[in-house]
């Protein structure tokens, strides 16, 4: 399992710590925030146009034979980015970065799926989900560290020597746990997914900077919905699906991995937004504001791995049900800061929504899974990541676009107070999405505890 773990961690991490470095590579590659916006939107495009054939993938391919490709990838993306001289060889190294994460994320946890027993199942999906939630935590504050001493390259040339420790331990001790059946592959499904959930990435990334009625963003998510529209329909007729669509017909799926977009969808708007705040209302610098950020992150990764193991012992609906109400609070709290507000509270305010949040996330994700045949967790798995990636463009720009929409709506000349009151929209769109979960969680059914589930 340390093998795709490891490459799990360095792409959700590679997926956040770059947008710290945008300013420093503005300058240092003198060109805009618009053409360097496409290193974090092209890096998204290629995992939602790699996620969804990952299920594909394990049929035709070994586990070994796909992490050691993916953890490849990664690597010779990092070393091209942190060697490119100008901005074209640095996006190129970045959209192979982008391959790699496809690949490896949801094997990650397809191989726990299918190596742990249903007993240890929560607590072994708790660790998946605190090296998932890490990455990003800790992204922002070692990234303002090498910043603050070294140039940009060095956060691409940090990766290598992880990414060569993953290598060893996947080609050493991975098992192959898929069957390689090699069925009958559908092109039109895979040009209908890859354009369908590319047009949907970038159609949200780019509402964030150009507006959600400009004709190009209302062009790509109204083509990219109609294309996933038809893409679904297809999957749903075909003999042998690139994506099978059919899990949603089980409740305990559909509701686990609904909450668990909601839940990620809350922790990435308050991320956006959070730090953002504190630099540019509170006026603390960066370096110190990746500080500020770090002990929410850490409770978040620890509490990931604690929820696993509360899912073993009693189910998902209880624990779902305190995590969102904890969540609930710590998003209140949050909608309350001003530019005089206290650091401490600030912090506490993060750490309470962050105890929250994968409090709920990590069981309700168990949960969904846990609800699918051996053959299906592929499936599952690669439904939820690809989600997640959709899901985490459209809050971050849904964030974006309620921060400038309160910034405007301030009356006064303060411009910390300006975005401080773009800052409560934002927190008050995680409100809503709590409180959506929070009534989702209630609808939940008791289960067995995992050690009675049979598989």
């Amino acid at each position: 399992m340390l093998g795709p773990m490891i490459g799990a961690f360095v792409g959700m991490f590679s997926e956040t710590s770059l947008n710290i470095a945008l300013p420093q590579l503005s300058q240092s590659l003198h060109i805009g925030n618009a053409t360097l916006q496409w290193l974090v939107t092209g890096y998204m495009l290629v995992i939602g146009i790699v996620l969804p054939l990952s299920s594909l993938l394990t049929k035709w391919f070994s586990t070994r034979k796909l992490i050691t490709f993916g953890l490849g990838c990664f690597l010779s993306g990092a070393i091209i980015s942190a060697c490119a001289p100008s901005f074209v060889p640095l996006l190129i190294g970045r959209l192979i970065q982008g391959i790699g994460t496809g690949i490896i994320l949801p094997l990650m946890f397809t191989v726990a799926m299918s190596i742990f027993p249903p007993q240890k199942l929560g607590t072994a999906m708790g660790v998946c989900a605190l090296v998932i939630m890490f990455a990003p935590a800790i992204g922002p504050t070692l990234t303002g560290f090498i910043l603050a001493k070294l140039s940009w390259h060095w956060i691409f040339w940090m990766f290598v020597p992880i990414l060569l420790i993953a290598l060893f331990f996947d080609l050493k001790y991975l098992v192959n746990i898929s069957e390689i059946t090699k069925p009958k592959v559908d092109f039109i499904s895979i040009v209908e997914s890859a354009v369908g959930f590319s047009l949907i990435v970038m159609g949200s990334s780019l509402a964030a900077e150009i507006g959600w009625l400009s004709p190009i963003v209302l062009g790509c998510l109204i083509g990219g919905a109609i294309i996933l529209f038809f893409y679904a329909k297809r999957q749903l007729k075909i003999d042998n699906p690139i994506l099978n669509l059919r899990v949603f017909k089980k409740e305990a799926f559909s509701k686990g991995s609904f909450l668990v977009m909601l839940d990620f969808a809350t922790i990435l708007a308050a991320m956006y937004i959070l730090p953002q705040f504190i630099q540019r209302s509170m006026m603390i610098p960066v370096a110190l504001t990746g500080i500020i950020m770090l002990p929410g992150g850490i409770v978040n990764a620890l509490v990931s791995a604690i929820a696993g193991k509360l899912y073993d012992n009693y189910g998902v609906k209880t624990i779902a049900i305190i995590g969102f109400i904890i969540a609930t609070i710590g998003a209140i709290l949050l909608s309350l800061v001003s530019p005089k507000t206290s650091i401490a509270y600030v912090i506490m305010s993060h750490v309470i929504l962050m105890i929250g949040c994968p409090l709920a996330m990590s069981p309700s994700q168990t949960h969904a899974l846990n609800s699918l045949d051996v053959t299906e967790n592929a499936d599952g798995s690669t439904i939820i990541n690809t989600l997640q990636q959709i899901v985490g463009a459209i809050s971050t720009a849904v964030a974006t676009s309620l921060l400038g929409l309160g910034a405007a709506s301030y009356h006064g000349h303060s411009t910390a107070a300006a975005f401080a009151n773009g800052s409560h929209y934002g927190f008050y769109f995680t409100i809503i999405l709590i409180l959506i979960g929070l009534v989702v969680s209630l609808t939940l059914k008791k289960e067995p505890k995992s050690k009675d589930i049979n598989l």
